[in-house]
């Protein structure tokens, strides 16, 4: 299957080629070329632009909050309305 190249270097990635890699607007990926020169393209997961060895600094607070906020009672506390 191929596509057509744009003056911007743009190409579309074809239906086939998007829904199997579940790929969706605002999804990223990555290219690579392999020994045959061939080009591959994965879908970017957080995990694979994580540095090794650093951690996530929003894991750690992740699932923490003990407080169920109401939207009208958190909205009026950020504004500071009484």
């Amino acid at each position: 299957m191929s596509t057509t190249l744009t003056s911007k270097g743009q190409v579309t990635i074809p239906k086939q080629i998007r829904d199997v890699l579940s790929l969706v607007p605002g999804c990223q990926v990555d290219f690579a070329v392999n020994r045959e020169g061939d080009v591959v393209i994965h879908k970017a997961s957080a995990l694979f632009h994580r540095k090794p060895g650093k951690p996530d600094r929003f894991e750690f607070a992740r699932g923490k909050a003990d407080v169920q906020w109401r939207t009208d009672d958190l909205m009026a506390l950020l504004r500071g309305e009484d």
